[in-house]
């Protein structure tokens, strides 16, 4: 009889299929019907979702959680949160930094999601952000993956140390490199950033993520460059680009070229719906563009797609909850995805399509694979998206981390129920 450290019974699968899961230490020891099998811990999953966790791929962990301070963003641009946040990391120091980043991260385990990709500020001369960061990420390392980038917010060139702030940043330890060509002074200075930006990375082994045309100017192609300099490099399936929210105004003439050339470098994109839909076209009055990239286009050419958070209560946005189903929910509306393919389709990109292109190779629900998983109230991946439901369950490395009691509302109507839990199935294609 087999014997599991933690066994998950009953769950559906995001695919439909329904399997228990058994965890023997960190590992998914075996998966299928495993009636009789002996635990030390049994979690019923009985008619709800059991899911690999939620992955992140865009955010701002040194400036979360500090809505407010020194103000707010009156205007709610783009440029105003980069101004505001400039003076922020002016008064803000390394503990305080770490205490609002674990005060996060515990947002995040609640919900399930347990890998984040985030960009730290390279454009401080003490990297107090980098540091502070740096900390975080083993502080949390039992329980959560966190990735860092190498970020000059004020430009690799444009802000005069950001360039050998940036290599001391990578010296120290951050992952992957970043960097925001259209903020650069010229076109051609953005150009050439994203040039030198990726021969370090190719010297140094590492991935690339640039936020990369972050603007409503149609004009702003530097993701045209990246996808040159990714095949130039041989940096093929290691390369970024976020928002690309400059896309959306392109004529389709031109995109009909860049599409191409961005499947063929393996260039990801990681558009961030509730922050793109928030701050671009606010130049505009009407017809106003909504500013979020070209998501089906992309994915019809095979562009690995993924949706990310990117910020949560900060400079520039005053809400959030570290939920990635808020993030798809949001995704799938202004992107027009709502065919039941195309739903399941944004359940994947929080999840595998994101751990793709953060190479998190120990991902998934597999035998074998890291024992890390989440239990929704919801009976599939799209009724998930439609509740955005409590977390039952998150299991992160093999340990139970998180547990949230059903919370079903109570009815006090005549010739009705006495609770209601709005989950509803029907066929779904």
């Amino acid at each position: 009889m087999a014997s599991f450290d933690i066994l998950v019974t009953g769950g559906t699968q995001p695919d439909g299929t329904v399997k228990d899961i058994g965890i023997a230490g960190d590992r998914i020891a075996a998966m299928g019907d495993l009636t009789g099998a002996e635990a030390g811990t049994v979690i019923d999953a009985t008619g709800d979702l059991v899911s690999p966790p939620f992955v992140d791929p865009h955010f701002h962990m040194d400036a979360t959680l500090s809505y407010g301070t020194p103000r707010i963003n009156a205007s709610g641009t783009l440029l105003e949160g980069i101004a505001l946040w400039g003076e922020l990391k002016q008064i803000a120091t390394v503990e305080e930094m770490v205490e609002r980043a674990l005060a996060y991260c515990d947002w995040a385990v609640s919900m399930g999601l347990l890998a984040v990709r985030s960009h730290v500020d390279t454009c401080d001369d003490d990297l107090k952000g980098v540091e502070a960061l740096l900390h975080v990420r083993e502080v949390v390392k039992p329980y959560l993956d966190l990735q860092l980038v190498a970020f000059p917010q004020d430009g690799f060139y444009r802000d005069p140390t950001a360039r050998a702030n940036t290599l001391r940043a990578l010296d120290m330890g951050v992952d992957v490199v970043g960097g925001i060509p259209h903020f650069e002074r010229t076109m051609s200075d953005g150009a050439a950033s994203v040039r030198e930006l990726c021969e370090i990375a190719a010297e140094r082994g590492l991935l690339v993520d640039l936020h990369c045309d972050e603007t409503d100017d149609p004009l702003s192609r530097h993701i045209e460059t990246l996808a040159y300099e990714t095949q130039r490099l041989g940096l093929q399936g290691r390369v970024a680009g976020s928002h690309l929210t400059s896309m959306h105004s392109m004529d389709n003439y031109y995109v009909s070229k860049l599409l191409p050339l961005m499947a063929e470098a393996q260039v990801a994109a990681i558009p961030n719906p509730l922050i793109n839909i928030t701050l671009q076209g606010r130049h505009d009055t009407y017809p106003k563009r909504r500013g979020l990239t070209r998501v089906k286009e992309m994915q019809s050419y095979g562009i690995s797609v993924g949706w990310g958070q990117d910020c949560v209560r900060d400079p520039w946005y005053s809400l959030g909850t570290a939920d990635m189903l808020d993030v798809a929910f949001m995704g799938l509306h202004v992107a027009q995805m709502t065919a039941p393919e195309e739903m399941q389709r944004c359940f994947q990109m929080v999840t595998e399509e994101n751990a793709k292109i953060m190479h998190l190779d120990d991902y998934g629900l597999a035998p074998g694979k890291q024992a890390s998983l989440v239990v929704l109230d919801a009976g599939s991946a799209i009724e998930a998206l439609r509740l955005r439901p409590d977390r039952l369950c998150v299991i992160s490395k093999g340990q139970v981390v998180s547990q949230q009691a059903r919370n079903d509302a109570r009815l006090t109507l005549p010739g009705r129920p006495d609770s209601v839990r709005r989950r509803h199935k029907i066929a779904e294609g």
